[in-house]
């Protein structure tokens, strides 16, 4: 049952209500943080969706269960489970949440100067990639400013998360996005000089099973090396596994074993052996994905060329391919 004094505190009309009084635009924020906070049941998760500290995060609940006087969350040590109350909230908040994002999005986008926030998503391991990319075009265009976020999680371009997603693998397939062929990762095995030392260069794919390699620790994970790698390297001869990109390349460096790294990972440290040269099994496709409400405004258009002339003039291009979903049919 919806619990009628959450809609009477939350939605007072803002004319009748007392000197003082906070009213519905006043208390966004802390319900908008609510709202985080019970769709992904951590308050990590809220403060990084939202960019603050935890303890904004926490505040804010605090101040607004005080404010209507009900608990709208059981704290537990996994998380924050929504009471009956929190539920309430986050019917009422998800349509509002959706709305403004959408209406905020469209915003950001629309302006005919490139300038203001730019907000770039990709799957971690592609810094050597998109950052000269980002650099060149902050010199190119100083009023930008950029943002470059990674990570496991989907950002939701219909809701304004980001201007531009670059993503792998199978061709993304959300309605209202736009969708081009950028380039593709080819990786080849290398290992370290300290490695070599100890251990010697295996002869061939033959020789593979006597030799130790660095891997994601997520054996779900789709990228076709990684499915590669542990369809064909025995468990117990990967003995350094992370899903830190970052520690991966690290491991590689240090001699901890033999590994995958991209073309541009693997330009960065020339001491590097190539182990195995790049093969076709090995290759995962990276897409270049817009939302059709952003993808023609000025800002994401002349990023969206400086990227691809960037990728042609390192000769990562992919040639002959056009939008797979493209707003100029919508």
């Amino acid at each position: 049952m919806e619990n009628p004094r959450f809609y009477q505190v939350v939605f007072v009309d803002a004319q009748n209500a007392p000197p003082g009084e906070n009213r519905q635009m006043d208390n966004w924020d802390e319900i908008r943080t609510a709202y985080h906070v019970a769709r992904l049941g951590t308050v990590s998760g809220a403060a990084e969706v939202l960019g603050v500290h935890h303890a904004t995060v926490i505040r804010h609940i605090d101040a607004l269960e005080q404010r209507l006087g009900v608990k709208l969350f059981q704290r537990h040590p996994r998380g924050y489970t929504p009471t009956e109350a929190g539920e309430d909230l986050l019917r009422v908040a998800a349509t509002t949440d959706d709305q403004f994002a959408q209406l905020a999005g469209r915003i950001k986008g629309r302006g005919q100067d490139v300038s203001g926030e730019l907000v770039i998503t990709s799957l971690a391991g592609l810094e050597g990639l998109i950052l000269p990319v980002l650099a060149a075009f902050r010199a190119a265009h100083p009023g930008i400013v950029l943002r470059y976020l990674t990570g496991e999680r989907l950002f939701r371009l219909e809701y304004g998360e980001a201007h531009v997603a670059i993503r792998a693998g199978a061709v993304p397939d959300q309605p209202d996005n736009v969708v081009q062929a950028f380039t593709s990762m080819a990786p080849a095995l290398y290992a370290a000089p300290s490695y070599a030392d100890r251990y010697g260069i295996p002869d061939g794919p033959e020789d593979f099973p006597r030799h130790f390699f660095v891997s994601n620790d997520d054996k779900s994970n789709r990228a076709p090396f990684n499915q590669w790698l542990w369809s064909n390297i025995p468990q117990e001869n990967v003995i350094f596994r992370s899903t830190d990109m970052s520690a991966l390349e690290m491991a590689v460096q240090r001699g901890m074993g033999i590994g995958f790294l991209s073309q541009w990972e693997a330009d960065a440290h020339p001491e590097l052996l190539e182990i195995a040269p790049p093969r076709k099994e090995w290759e995962a496709s990276l897409w270049l994905v817009t939302h059709v409400d952003l993808h023609r405004t000025t800002k994401v258009q002349t990023f969206l060329s400086f990227l691809k002339a960037h990728a042609k003039e390192q000769g990562c291009e992919r040639e002959n391919e056009s939008p797979l979903k493209g707003s100029d049919k919508k």
